[in-house]
């Protein structure tokens, strides 16, 4: 398994909110995988999970700043490789 295909992971509590957020990461995440369990969302992507705000915001139909991101996650796989007012990435730096 190289560098770019090493899979970055998500989990995120289950919540209306959270629902709408989730629907605007796998629209702009297509290989990534969704897997639902009691109270939990595991999301999961070969080498990175991009984050847009500007998605984020569409599928909410209100502002979001990114910092909210971090009320919606239980844990992560990965490293936040990039995390700023527009985006944030999920990948492995090393």
């Amino acid at each position: 398994m190289t560098r770019a295909t090493r899979p970055v992971g998500i989990d995120m509590q289950e919540s209306d909110e959270n629902r709408a957020i989730i629907a605007a990461i796998r629209g702009d995440n297509p290989d990534m995988e969704v897997r639902r369990l009691p109270g939990l969302v595991k999301l999961s992507a070969p080498g990175q999970i991009v984050i847009n705000r500007e998605s984020v915001e569409a599928h909410l139909g209100r502002e979001w700043e990114t910092g909210e991101f971090q009320l919606a996650i239980v844990t992560y796989t990965g490293n936040f490789a990039e995390w700023d007012d527009d985006q944030i990435v999920v990948a492995w730096e090393h």
